[in-house]
């Protein structure tokens, strides 16, 4: 993979390094992102290796607080993700902020962030994830009806696709919650089943992080 699979404006955001390191770190931040869902311990080591090389980009800090969360490392990703807010300026992060605080044991931080103004940055679909991280926190604290009431919010009940897939997921464990099992298992049948062959196939060699950063 080669760096110009980066976006646009990730590429631009590279500009300020040397065009070598530019390009090593544009195919950390490539592997990291084809690698998030299928082998996110890999993609955290890619996302640690552009770190090494690029620490005050803003889009790379990204990538390491992406890679962080989606391996459980809840610490390090509210970390990052407040890094990425200073270095950009841009509030853009929320969601993840919010269920990092769910995952160290802390529902009411979560809350709290979920509750504050929304940010100019953030799209519909953050202020649908932020309600559904909001609806778990909930649930941490054994208040199944709050959470039920914010996933029946019109702007999150509405939602289709992928997202309006995620809040019908939450849905069903609040309804098991609530002990609404008839309408929770109805529910779970809409849901498309995963592809138990999906994470098998995996097109192209997957260069060693670490490896590449001991080359010359």
């Amino acid at each position: 993979m080669t760096w110009d699979q980066l976006d646009r404006d990730a590429r631009g955001r590279l500009r300020t390094l040397s065009k070598d390191n530019a390009e090593r770190v544009g195919r950390h931040l490539v592997m990291a992102g084809a690698l998030l869902d299928t082998d996110p311990e890999t993609a955290y080591l890619h996302a640690l290796a552009a770190s090494r090389r690029a620490g005050r980009v803003d889009v790379v800090r990204e990538a390491v607080a992406l890679t962080a969360y989606a391996t459980g490392r809840y610490a390090e990703a509210l970390r990052e993700v407040r890094t990425v807010r200073r270095l950009s300026g841009v509030d853009g992060m929320r969601p993840i902020e919010a269920d990092c605080e769910r995952g160290l044991g802390r529902p009411e931080r979560a809350l709290a962030l979920a509750a504050a103004p929304a940010s100019p940055a953030m799209t519909r679909e953050d202020r649908i994830e932020l309600a559904i991280v909001a609806s778990g926190a909930r649930l941490d604290l054994s208040q199944p009806d709050a959470a039920l009431l914010l996933l029946e919010q019109p702007f999150v009940a509405d939602a289709g696709g992928e997202i309006g897939e995620r809040v019908a997921e939450a849905k069903v464990e609040v309804l098991r919650a609530l002990g609404r099992i008839g309408e929770a298992d109805a529910l779970a049948a809409t849901l498309p089943q995963p592809d138990e062959f999906a994470d098998d196939v995996i097109f192209g060699e997957i260069d060693d992080p670490e490896r590449e950063e001991g080359a010359p």
